[in-house]
């Protein structure tokens, strides 16, 4: 199929341009976007689709967030499956909660709205010294998330609703005193305890393995002695770096762009003034703005007549708490920290001058200037380095938008093989061996990017060995591959992994002895408890795991201890038999009364989450969610003997 579209190009735009147009007569420009596909559905929340192209934008936003709050983590801890995943969970926990606040009808005002975002600290650091939002700066703030303004005022909208809903079920809940004593009781109650461990190692010596026994145990587990398909490839990436080894700079350029930024690459000038100030806010009744302007012209002509004294009256008549017992000092600072009418006069004047009666929105302020620090002009080449490194960064990134859609293309139009796009765009071909479809701990960088390696391994790549298409893998960075070698996956055969075999073979058969004695003793010493030889008791509890731990603590927690003696034996595995002695059920010592209330908060808290949980686990079955995507197993947990 995609070599008939390359093959006949123009006619399939004569065809497509007869398919689109009658459809955008018909349903307008706006409704064919609604029907345009998005990608395979991964959710479903009611009759609603979670497309794989809204977890993909979701996941970014995700990471691109975590990298801005975060600049130092390595984003790939989140270029997991199971990150993406929980990604995947999130989106369908908004829409699930969306659905949910609709249909109670919340909703949030403009005011509740406003207040929100007045009390965020980031939005707060937007705001210029006349109190004013910077809406450049703003725009930009949603801009970094992937959002217009008016999108991210909806997005806190649509959280504020959700935290309204939520409170109405964690609000509400509430554990019983005798409840959290009971389930606190349970949580930490003690048992003291021997233990016998059966250790798989103690029985080596005991298992004999044949020829026979080795063929028959490969045959019976093939698929543990697989080598897994693999191919070499070979691959190019288009990104910023590789467009700045094309760029020649211009001295002429060069020598422009420092005299633009000259000033910004030296600093900027600051200045240090001190101030009386005598409040008088824009609210304040006339009359008394007028007295307090009365009395700043007054306090003017004294510190006229002896410039020497201006700290002593600041000390003395400034209303301003914060300099006043320094003589008004402000220190230095620069343009963009006082309000304009402030910073104006004081940007005019001259050292050691004092200015006329200055009215602000915080009062009448007397400003006299005690210092003018000047930066020093670097010269254009101490500046050189810094100034073509970020010119070359400026050109890039503007020749990055006109490339990016060149590799595209060429790598879908002439897609048996690199090497065009590679000489048109001066990239190098780069290659790499035994990269496999799933991601191993040593793939990183490119090759171990989980969306170029589904695209790697599609038919159409692993078949044909055409070049993927064009993958985004990071921002600004675009990557395409192809299999230049393709080993399908095989079982290895028996003379390469005879070792591996006899090792496996062995260990089950030593756990297999560890378990019959384990089994045998545990009979025998229940039936005759004198006969049991066993070490010193020690203390387990969930709060000391240094005994036992996993899933051996949890069956000794849990066994039935209504008569003691009590025995309990528990199979680990591979880890082999443990066999345990309760001697004892310790209860839990009665805490003091700040930190038993502690305690119950910490429950209460536990108890609404689990509310919480339940809560929005009823919505799911309502809305008929339906997950299309397998989750990732998780790691194993630790089994602790």
């Amino acid at each position: 199929m995609f070599d008939f579209v390359r093959n006949h190009t123009k006619i399939m735009m004569f065809v497509m341009f007869l398919l689109i147009i009658p459809a955008f007569v018909l349903v307008g420009v706006d409704g064919y976007k609604g029907m345009g596909s998005t990608g395979a559905t991964v959710a479903k929340v009611g009759s609603q689709k979670i497309t794989q192209t809204e977890w993909d934008d979701a996941h970014k936003r995700e990471v691109d967030r975590m990298r801005a709050s975060m600049p130092g983590l390595d984003v790939k801890f989140f270029d997991t499956p199971q990150a993406r995943y929980a990604t995947l969970e999130r989106l369908v926990r908004d829409r699930v909660l969306t659905d949910a606040i609709q249909n109670t009808h919340l909703s949030t005002t403009d005011a509740r709205l406003a207040r929100e975002l007045q009390q965020n600290p980031t939005i707060a650091a937007l705001r210029k010294p006349d109190g004013s939002l910077d809406m450049e700066r703003y725009r930009q703030l949603a801009a970094s998330i992937g959002l217009t303004p008016e999108g991210l005022e909806e997005q806190v909208r649509s959280d504020i609703s959700m935290r309204q809903l939520e409170s109405g079920v964690v609000g509400t809940a509430f554990a019983t005193k005798a409840v959290t004593d009971v389930v606190m009781k349970a949580l930490f109650e003690k048992r003291e305890v021997q233990m016998v461990r059966f250790k798989p190692a103690d029985f080596a010596t005991k298992v004999n393995v044949s020829d026979a026994d080795l063929e028959a145990y490969y045959k019976d587990n093939a698929a543990n002695f697989q080598a897994p398909e693999s191919a070499n490839i070979e691959y190019v990436v288009l990104d910023l770096e590789s467009i700045k080894k094309t760029i020649t700079l211009n001295e002429s350029d060069l020598k422009t762009y420092y005299e633009q930024n000259a000033q910004r690459y030296s600093g900027k000038e600051e200045r240090r003034a001190s101030h009386i100030l005598l409040n008088a806010s824009k609210d304040a009744p006339a009359a008394d703005r007028e007295k307090a302007k009365a009395r700043a012209q007054a306090l003017l002509e004294q510190v006229r007549k002896a410039p020497q004294s201006f700290a002593d009256v600041a000390r003395k008549n400034s209303q301003d708490t914060g300099s006043a017992p320094n003589g008004g000092d402000l220190d230095f600072f620069g343009r963009g920290a006082m309000v304009k009418p402030f910073e104006d006069a004081v940007f005019s004047m001259k050292k050691g001058e004092v200015s006329n009666v200055v009215e602000s929105e915080f009062g009448y302020h007397i400003i006299q200037l005690t210092d003018i620090k000047v930066p020093k002009q670097s010269s254009f080449e101490e500046l050189r380095p810094g100034m073509e490194a970020e010119l070359k960064t400026q050109q890039a990134q503007r020749k990055y938008a006109e490339l990016a859609e060149v590799f595209t293309n060429s790598v879908y139009e002439q897609s048996d093989s690199l090497k065009p796009v590679a000489e048109r765009l001066k990239l190098e071909i780069k290659t790499a061996s035994n990269v496999q479809r799933t991601a191993t701990p040593q793939g990183a960088g490119v090759i171990g990017n989980a969306k170029l390696l589904t695209a790697l391994f599609f038919a159409d790549s692993l078949e044909k060995k055409n070049n993927t298409e064009a993958v985004e893998i990071a921002a600004n960075q675009l990557a395409s591959a192809r299999i230049v070698q393709y080993t399908p996956a095989r079982t290895l055969p028996l003379a390469e992994v005879r070792s591996s075999v006899r090792d496996r073979l062995n260990a089950k058969r030593s756990a297999e002895l560890a378990l019959k004695e384990g089994k045998e003793k545990l009979a025998a010493w229940k039936a005759a408890p004198a006969t049991a030889s066993l070490p010193a008791s020690v203390v387990v509890a969930r709060d000391q795991t240094q005994a036992l731990q996993g899933t051996a603590l949890d069956a000794v927690l849990r066994a039935d201890t209504s008569t003691l003696p009590a025995w309990v034996g528990v199979d680990q595995g591979d880890a082999g038999y443990l066999v345990v002695k309760i001697n004892q059920v310790l209860p839990r010592p009665a805490s003091a009364d700040l930190k038993s209330k502690q305690e119950r908060a910490q429950f209460a808290q536990w108890f609404a989450s689990a509310e919480n949980q339940a809560y929005y686990n009823l919505l799911k079955d309502r809305a008929k969610v339906q997950m299309k995507i397998d989750a990732p197993a998780k790691e194993a947990p630790t089994t602790g003997l």
